[in-house]
């Protein structure tokens, strides 16, 4: 297999969340073709499956396990599984992760009268949608590492690595709960970093900007393919003025993960935004 950025990870295994979805399961194969075997943990098990046929088919190693990460039962029975068919986890990405719909306002700003209208305010906010976003998000996290690291204790090079969001430095209207999550994500980022300090265990995070996933997709383009309002929003806050590439977050990835350029790093979240985060608007 190549060494992507000079990254070599023959013989590590990678445990990968979401690992079904559009920018995880390209994080899969990018592990795979530097050399790990990759478990690939997905609620959906069709579509993880189908990425990991695709790596198995470039010459990597790769097996999809169909995963809640909200059930600790059910990961520790992959967990289980992972540990017979490709060895313990030196890489963990916890990938899992989305927003709901009824932890979404229909408006950016609140205006009297909302409260009587056929919208969804914040006074309207379902509490079970916004527990859903928060425990998929926080709780889906901190469980696949707490089982998942327990592998990692007392071997040199192991690295978990988070998934925030350019949400958690500023909130996105519409999506507090979403927002909130991954600045807890963030956070959490940090406090393990420092609770594994000890062991050799380091923990980053990446926090993309926007890219267009299947989750997002239909938010950001009409039918026609045109860009919607918000769209044109974000492009407009963007100084590089264009969506990001799922590969373009490969080389942050690699770095956090290459033991040799990265060994002092632990607790940060970078930003991979296209300029997002240090554009004021004006």
């Amino acid at each position: 297999m190549s060494k992507l950025f000079g990254t070599d990870l023959t013989g590590k295994v990678a445990v990968v969340t979401g690992a079904g979805g559009v920018l995880c399961g390209m994080f899969a194969k990018t592990l795979a073709e530097c050399g790990a075997k990759v478990a690939l943990l997905d609620r959906n098990l069709e579509s993880a499956e189908r990425i990991a046929a695709e790596i198995v088919e470039a010459g990597g190693v790769a097996k999809a396990y169909a995963t809640n990460v909200l059930d600790r039962e059910v990961l520790e029975e992959v967990h289980a599984k992972v540990l017979v068919d490709l060895g313990p986890c030196d890489i963990l990405l916890n990938g899992a992760g989305g927003n709901n719909p009824r932890a979404t306002t229909t408006k950016e700003y609140f205006e009297v009268g909302d409260i009587e209208a056929d919208t969804i305010s914040f006074f309207d906010l379902d509490k079970d949608g916004v527990e859903f976003v928060f425990n998929l998000n926080f709780i889906g996290t901190l469980l696949p590492t707490q089982i998942f690291a327990k592998d990692m204790i007392g071997r040199e090079g192991c690295n978990i690595v988070n998934i925030s969001s350019m949400n958690a430095y500023t909130p996105l209207t519409k999506i507090p709960a979403y927002s909130a999550a991954k600045a807890g994500i963030s956070n959490f980022t940090q406090w393990l970093a420092v609770h594994f300090s000890k062991t050799g265990i380091r923990v980053n995070a990446i926090a993309p900007g926007f890219f267009v996933t299947k989750q997002n997709e239909k938010l950001l383009f009409n039918e026609d393919g045109t860009p919607t309002a918000r769209s044109n929003k974000i492009l407009n806050a963007t100084p590089m003025g264009r969506y990001g590439e799922a590969e373009e977050l490969n080389g942050t990835l690699l770095y956090l993960l290459n033991n040799e350029a990265a060994s002092f790093v632990t607790g940060i979240v970078i930003p991979v935004d296209g300029g997002f985060s240090a554009y004021s608007g004006v």
